[in-house]
């Protein structure tokens, strides 16, 4: 019986308020969905923080302290700050969370992708914040820049701070910029590779899709170098998620990445997704990482390391 990190990112970058009444942006809100979640049997909770009077994304580092220190007060769960922020983040804003607070885990976007939200605009009949339809509709024109120069940045950071990186993958070629990265010293192995999947702009959510990747994986990272997680937009989240832990991996759930339980369902909680996660990898004989077997799975260095 092997153990699964399940993680829940809570909220994200990528749905707006308008989306979803239970999309949380408010820190007490978030640092209540991350107790739940944990409380649901999650490994590791995903943090982006938002603007509390409107939900517009935000690298407030007074507002990320409050979340993560809210959630660390409550459980022991692992959290993973965002350093992806939004389109209109600087480098320098979507990095400040780890100088400033050094926690144990953060997310490290591995390339550049066109990174389109644009689509979803056209079905929202009314908007209950003025930000968010140039918000969506800008995405049209939007590159999510994730140069090397930046990447190394990062990383220099992430080093220093003892972060690890959790590296999103969001297309095939990422794999390569992680494994260039390897070679130039600024990952060391073994790497906690995030495949993101069913973004408009990267690869597509598709079983075949997923094990090309990881065939990729292999091949120039080596099997025994990496431990990876899926997480997969809107209603690939629960198909993708099983096709990971069928092929060894782990499984990302929660309403950053899908804000249904089921076909038209709204989740209240991640901590519903959590559950259900659960509930299958139950079924396929497998149970989920408390979070500190996931600090062991990871190599992480530990709650009590931390700056908040």
């Amino acid at each position: 019986m092997s153990k699964i990190i399940i993680t829940a990112a809570l909220t994200g970058a990528i749905h707006t308020p308008s989306m979803s009444e239970y999309l949380p942006f408010r820190p007490d809100h978030l640092i209540d969905e991350g107790i739940r979640s944990y409380e649901a049997g999650a490994s590791a909770v995903h943090v982006h923080a938002r603007d509390p009077e409107n939900g517009t994304p935000s690298s407030d580092g007074v507002i990320f302290k409050e979340i993560l220190s809210g959630i660390k007060s409550k459980c022991n769960v692992v959290i993973t700050p965002t350093t992806g922020g939004s389109g209109a983040m600087t480098p320098e804003e979507r990095l400040a969370v780890v100088s400033a607070l050094e926690p144990e885990m953060s997310t490290f976007n591995a390339g550049s992708l066109n990174f389109a939200l644009y689509p979803i605009a056209e079905k929202i009949k009314e908007f209950k914040f003025d930000w968010e339809r140039a918000y969506l509709e800008g995405t049209e024109s939007f590159i999510f820049s994730n140069h090397f120069q930046s990447l190394h940045v990062y990383l220099e950071t992430m080093n220093r701070t003892n972060t690890k990186p959790e590296i999103e993958v969001y297309d095939v070629g990422q794999i390569n910029n992680a494994a260039h990265l390897i070679n130039e010293g600024y990952l060391k192995t073994p790497i906690y590779l995030q495949f993101v999947l069913g973004i408009l702009g990267g690869i597509p959510a598709t079983g075949d899709n997923l094990l090309y990747m990881l065939k990729e994986a292999n091949r120039l990272i080596g099997k025994d170098n990496y431990v990876f997680s899926v997480c997969a937009a809107g209603r690939f989240q629960f198909t993708m998620g099983m096709t990971s832990v069928l092929e060894g991996g782990n499984w990302r759930v929660g309403l950053e990445d899908n804000l249904y339980l089921e076909k038209g369902v709204l989740a209240k909680s991640s901590a519903e997704q959590v559950e259900k996660a659960i509930r299958i990898i139950r079924e396929m004989g497998h149970e989920p990482a408390t979070p500190d077997e996931a600090r062991e799975i990871l190599g992480l260095k530990g709650i009590d390391k931390v700056k908040y």
